[in-house]
């Protein structure tokens, strides 16, 4: 996952800001989405995130050669998303046997493409609530006690929680080649996200004190992106896992898609239920 997040962050960034940025100003976007990156990973990784950007989106060139590369950026783009999907199906012990490969190939990198735009559209959101929740910080802190600043703190807080927690609940749903209940993606995602925010929390920390990138050199930044996305990937399949024992263990059934079949045959194949 770490290895394709690398290969996917100049289409996500490009793709994302490009979104976003049209309708809340394009530099706006990306100071914001670099200072969170800034925050999470470290100044360096912020610059190389920003670098890998400014390449990505180079459009000097014939016609030609700007269709090609929108094409490249939006595979490159969904990469992740396809082998997220990959692993997450092997956690619910299926793989993927369609009987026209080329095109659940292209259906799966569409749906990749639908969770890029659907992380344009919340990130989108949270910019405008933060706006929100920011002015009022600033009107609060002149005219009403302190704490009701530290309640609208505790409401972004919340709010990005939510965001998140929506963000693992349709990667559960609808990412792996099985249709699984509302009522284990929303606790599995739950679980997910206030892991999510324990592990940004720290990985964060470790990342200022200890620098681990720093042994590197002028590939340090790349390694702590690298480092950064395995240690969250851990906590996203950890969540995946969660969810798929809560299942077995409610007895909640599933429906194997017409294009996917078991990996191997074990008790908890009961659960499912054929399309």
């Amino acid at each position: 996952m770490a290895y394709y997040a690398i290969l996917s962050m100049p289409g996500l960034l490009v793709v994302i800001i490009s979104l976003v940025g049209y309708i809340w100003g394009a530099e706006l976007v990306k100071g914001e989405v670099y200072s969170h990156i800034k925050s999470f990973m470290g100044a360096s990784a912020a610059a190389s995130a920003q670098s890998m950007f400014e390449h990505a989106r180079d459009g000097s060139g014939s016609l030609v050669v700007t269709i090609i590369g929108i094409a490249a950026l939006v595979y490159g783009a969904t990469g992740v998303f396809y082998h997220l999907q990959i692993s997450i199906n092997e956690i619910w012990g299926i793989s993927s046997a369609p009987k026209n490969e080329i095109l659940k190939y292209v259906l799966d990198r569409a749906r990749g493409f639908g969770f890029v735009l659907i992380i344009g559209f919340l990130l989108m959101v949270s910019f405008v609530i933060s706006a929100i929740v920011s002015a009022l910080q600033n009107y609060v802190g002149y005219f009403l006690p302190e704490f009701t600043y530290l309640i609208l703190q505790g409401t972004n807080f919340i709010f990005s929680l939510g965001v998140i927690t929506l963000l693992f609940a349709l990667i559960f749903k609808y990412l792996p080649d099985v249709d699984i209940s509302w009522r284990s993606v929303w606790v599995g995602a739950f679980i997910t996200s206030v892991l999510f925010a324990i592990g940004k929390e720290i990985l964060s920390y470790y990342f200022g004190v200890a620098d681990p990138g720093n042994a590197y050199g002028a590939a340090g930044s790349i390694i702590i992106i690298l480092l950064w996305v395995s240690y969250t990937s851990l906590i996203l399949f950890f969540g995946a896992e969660f969810t798929w024992v809560f299942t077995i263990r409610y007895g909640l059934k599933l429906k194997l898609s017409s294009h996917a079949r078991f990996i191997k045959k074990n008790e908890t194949t009961a659960i499912y239920e054929n399309e």
